[in-house]
């Protein structure tokens, strides 16, 4: 069980992050102007536009679907999950707790879904760094 939710979660952040990663790097000033997406801006209203800013950050997208993806190859090894899981919490976790602070500059439903989506990164995160020993020791205690 816990491995179908590790592979889940691979996939899930791998997909979101190729979607930010090549938006942001391969087509800059639009990801800019029209991030998320679907008639939504998020970006305008927390400063000005910076191309090497956005490229980095479609850099930084597109190591962590690399990452996912190797990992999601690689889940059945021990350590594989876990430390791909640690690195993507690190970085969601800041990210997460990073927009609550910018909550005041977004409208209702663009604050409801910066925080459940980016809250939602950060439990798939969590997930990935939960031991198998912990999920299968808990079953074998009840």
């Amino acid at each position: 069980m816990k491995l179908l939710l590790d592979r889940i979660s691979l996939a899930f952040i791998a997909a979101t992050s190729a979607y930010v990663g090549v938006f942001a790097y391969f087509a800059t000033r639009t990801w800019f102007d029209t991030f998320p997406g679907f008639g939504l801006r998020w970006l305008p209203q927390l400063g000005p536009y910076n191309e090497h800013f956005a490229k980095d950050i479609g850099a930084v997208y597109l190591a962590f679907t690399a990452l996912s993806l190797m990992a999601l190859a690689h889940a059945r090894k021990p350590a594989v999950v876990p430390l791909a899981g640690a690195t993507l919490l690190v970085f969601n976790t800041l990210h997460f707790l990073y927009h609550l602070t910018m909550l005041h500059v977004y409208e209702p439903l663009d604050r409801a879904l910066n925080v459940v989506l980016l809250g939602l990164l950060v439990v798939v995160s969590v997930i990935l760094v939960i031991p198998a020993k912990a999920v299968t020791n808990r079953k074998v205690a009840a």
